[in-house]
């Protein structure tokens, strides 16, 4: 299978910003999807339309659709970043686990995918980027102060938060590994009909799930699944391919800061002190991690 050409600088000096800007609006869409259905059967939904379109899209411009072999990879990485992501936060929230306190769970994300990507992928994270992966999580902490209300919810809310953290570390380890030679629509239509298996099976064994299709929720699932489902993926994936994985996740720690600005924009929500400091240090962080790294020889990995 042909391999894509890696991306070109202009490329690459956008699309980080471009997925973050989108990633972090996916929180407005679930709210608004949360309020009128059930959080699996959504998420069923989700997933089979956005496969639905990214096969019309594979089909309509004639690109490669994956080997049987390619198309296991891809259902295993849709699987935890998918699947197991989203369907672990949505658990952790359901059970009653703050939506503040899972951010900052799943935010030490980039900080155990910066530790494991030397033993897995050989990449080596330098202490610059060390020091900016720490930096953005005290900002993450910094964002979220003062946000957090109710307690810590039950154990098996923290566990679904847990699970949730391990599948998307877990899913970007093994993207950045074996996927660079997956065909990056085929193989994403790949990943979410494996997602959408998965989550409605989940949802058959929970009784089903009730749907309220009114125009919140129509708007919301079109704004998920054509942004987030389809673009922000579409980049993510690309940015895995071109870009070390420690330097892709560190871009995560913009998310919750950015989720902010956007509530107080849309919604008035009060902006501390705290917040504001920790924006700052977010960027500051993202931008030390994503420094690039002299030339290192590489062991292992794709």
């Amino acid at each position: 299978m042909t391999r894509l050409k890696s991306a070109p600088a202009a490329f690459l000096s956008a699309a980080p910003m471009l997925f973050v800007l989108l990633w972090s609006t996916g929180f407005l869409g679930t709210k608004g999807a949360a309020r009128n259905a059930d959080p699996f059967a959504f998420l069923t939904v989700r997933f089979m339309l956005a496969a639905g379109l990214m096969a019309l899209l594979t089909a309509a411009l004639r690109a490669p659709w994956p080997t049987r072999a390619q198309a296991g990879r891809a259902a295993v990485t849709g699987l935890l970043l998918h699947a197991g992501y989203l369907g672990g936060v949505t658990a952790a929230i359901w059970l009653g686990l703050p939506a503040g306190v899972t951010s900052v769970l799943v935010g030490v994300q980039p900080l155990l995918t910066g530790f494991l990507s030397w033993p897995v992928l050989g990449e080596r994270v330098t202490a610059r980027q060390w020091a900016g992966l720490a930096l953005g999580f005290v900002g993450v902490l910094l964002v979220m102060e003062g946000r957090v209300s109710g307690g810590l919810g039950s154990p098996a809310a923290l566990g679904a938060a847990a699970f949730a953290l391990l599948c998307t570390t877990a899913g970007t380890l093994y993207q950045r590994r074996v996927g660079g030679d997956m065909p990056l629509l085929g193989g994403t239509t790949a990943q979410y009909v494996a997602s959408a298996a998965a989550l409605g099976t989940v949802t058959l064994a929970r009784g089903g799930g009730e749907i309220h299709w009114n125009a919140e929720f129509i708007l919301s699932l079109t704004w998920l699944v054509l942004v987030l489902s389809v673009g922000a993926i579409l980049l993510l994936m690309r940015l895995l391919r071109d870009l070390p994985a420690a330097r892709v996740n560190s871009l995560f720690y913009l998310v919750p800061p950015l989720a902010v600005l956007e509530s107080w924009l849309l919604f008035g929500e009060r902006l501390s002190a705290a917040s504001l400091a920790g924006l700052a240090l977010c960027v500051a962080g993202v931008a030390l991690a994503a420094a690039v790294p002299r030339p290192a020889a590489r062991v292992g990995g794709s």
